[in-house]
């Protein structure tokens, strides 16, 4: 299982998303579900992956191939296209045509075992900072004042503090803090989901990438987080009336 989250703020992009891939209690793997390209200068794009690892794992190679020099393929690339609208067109074009090959079968009727979910977000110049949410089928919504997040994978516990505490005028530095305190409770409930999390945070209007990194198993600041998450809880669950039996 995985999961990842996407977040709007009005200075940017957040995104983080765990490595914990398995099929089943005795076979689990760490792989990357985070990937970037970038044209300094010209767009930075972030793409997410959930489902099927052989999907996604040929969904990013085949965006890759098609990222290499024009004279080197023949179609139009992910760092050519005009617009982040376009640029998740062709993603979505790409998911759909991989499941295809894998299932035998197109569209809607895609084999579910083949399935992807996928969370692209970034920005090219001449446009706003944008966020897309893909579907198995190729179709998407776009993040807006209404959605400012989008999660996939194993999302049910990560998501109440989420709500409760999101705010696009967050700092950086709050919203990591948040999406650590979503991931921590995922974590807690959900042996599926595991770290290392990889983390990218894109400035609006850089055009380039900006902090990458991974937070690890020995994190101490997500230490920190977890423990001190857990005690207030449990005094803020202690200031609460108890229930009345009478």
């Amino acid at each position: 299982m995985t999961y990842c989250v996407g977040m709007k703020l009005n200075r940017g992009l957040v995104f983080m998303s765990d490595t914990r891939t398995n099929a089943g209690v005795d076979n689990i793997s760490v792989f990357k579900k985070m990937f970037q390209w970038e044209v300094a200068g010209e767009r930075s794009i972030t793409l997410m992956t959930a489902g099927n690892l052989a999907t996604t794992q040929a969904v990013v190679s085949l965006l890759n191939e098609r990222a290499l020099p024009a004279e080197e393929r023949g179609t139009l690339s992910i760092v050519e296209a005009p617009s982040m609208f376009q640029v998740a067109r062709l993603v979505g074009e790409t998911l759909r045509e991989v499941i295809a090959d894998q299932s035998g079968i197109e569209g809607p009727q895609a084999d579910s075992t083949f399935g992807a979910t996928l969370i692209l977000g970034g920005q090219v110049r001449g446009g706003e900072p944008r966020m897309f949410l893909i579907y198995p089928e190729g179709n998407f919504v776009e993040s807006c004042a209404d959605t400012s997040f989008f999660q996939i994978g194993e999302t049910k516990y990560g998501k109440p503090i989420l709500v409760r505490a999101y705010d696009p005028e967050m700092r950086f530095e709050e919203a990591v803090k948040l999406l650590l305190l979503s991931f921590d409770s995922t974590l807690k409930a959900n042996l599926s989901v595991g770290m290392p999390f990889d983390l990218h945070l894109y400035e609006t209007d850089t055009f380039r990438h900006g902090q990458i990194r991974r937070i690890e198993q020995d994190d101490a600041f997500f230490a920190e987080i977890s423990s001190g998450w857990g005690e207030k809880l449990r005094e803020a669950f202690d200031t609460l009336p108890d229930f009345s039996l009478d």
